[in-house]
């Protein structure tokens, strides 16, 4: 619920200094454009709408559909027109300085603690100022899913939050940076097929997975990001579940000697049991469309009815 800036740091002359480094043009300039809309989102206050109307405007001027079809070329005019966007929303230029950037934000953080997701999110879940009444401002150095075809993204659950199976759940995104994953920019792959595309990797969160419950006793929602084949595990935090993988989660938790059988018992709220009184659909259902010739038959007796009196009256 609270506000994020990723990139923070880069300008004209760190941006060199990042493609000597890398020799990767395309990564510099798309990890800049990245940092100068959500900067100017977040810092500036200006919407997202310019940002994402000109990205669009270059997208469609040079006939690709997808953000990874841009080369270094294409990045850097969206990099230049994402400036001229700021000098005309804000009056002034972008701020270089790395250190006035980082004022900024660290301000931008704290003021979001009283931006509407947050205040929102305290009502809904009864945090009152006496249990939390301010917020911390975290600084970490980045780390990149966005430098190639050995790196991604993701977001991910220690279990299933919709049915309850013990198995590592989520999605994520090669040559991606978070925001993609969530945004829908592109679609993300299931995250079993890490364990073909990047089998260390996905031991390695199959580890984490363990060490997480192990230590919180909860089912965890982790981010985490895959930089040049390195594993960067972000934040974790309790995942949220439907009713089923509640009961479910809390009758394995006990099993697997995780809770005591008071703990899985007291972390089912009672009111949303009432979501397994309703029909649903199995999890793992299959069914096939209804054919276009079927659902043409369903539809020709209600128009034949519509139509009916119609033609007596005439």
């Amino acid at each position: 619920m609270m506000n994020t800036i990723l990139n923070l740091g880069l300008n004209r002359n760190t941006l060199k200094g990042e493609i000597e480094q890398t020799d990767d043009a395309r990564f510099a300039y798309d990890a800049y454009r990245r940092f100068i809309q959500l900067f100017g989102k977040v810092a500036l206050g200006i919407a997202d709408e310019p940002f994402d109307e000109a990205f669009a405007d270059i997208k469609t001027e040079k006939g690709i559909q997808e953000d990874i079809g841009l080369s270094a070329d294409d990045l850097q005019q969206v990099c230049d027109e994402f400036l001229n966007i700021v000098k005309q929303q804000t009056g002034r230029e972008f701020p270089d300085d790395p250190y006035e950037q980082l004022e900024l934000a660290i301000k931008a953080v704290f003021n979001s603690w009283m931006g509407k997701r947050a205040i929102d999110y305290r009502r809904e879940f009864n945090i009152t100022p006496e249990m939390a009444n301010g917020t911390a401002v975290n600084i970490v150095t980045m780390v990149f899913g966005n430098r190639g075809d050995d790196c991604a993204t993701s977001v991910a659950f220690t279990r299933n939050p919709g049915t309850g199976e013990n198995r590592l759940y989520g999605e994520y995104l090669t040559n991606a940076q978070g925001e993609d994953v969530v945004a829908g920019i592109r679609t993300p792959k299931p995250i079993e097929q890490l364990s073909s595309k990047m089998p260390r990797i996905y031991r390695q969160l199959e580890e984490l997975r363990s060490r997480l419950e192990n230590h919180y006793c909860e089912v965890q929602d982790f981010e985490f990001t895959i930089e040049r084949g390195v594993l960067y595990y972000l934040q974790t935090r309790n995942g949220k579940m439907n009713a089923t993988a509640m009961v479910r989660t809390s009758v394995k938790m006990e099993r697997e000697g995780l809770l005591t059988k008071q703990q899985a018992l007291l972390r089912i709220n009672p009111q949303h049991l009432e979501q397994m009184l309703y029909p649903r659909l199995a999890p793992m259902c299959v069914l096939r469309p209804l054919p276009k010739a079927c659902r043409l038959l369903l539809v020709l007796p209600v128009v034949w009815l519509y139509l009916m009196p119609i033609k007596r009256n005439n």
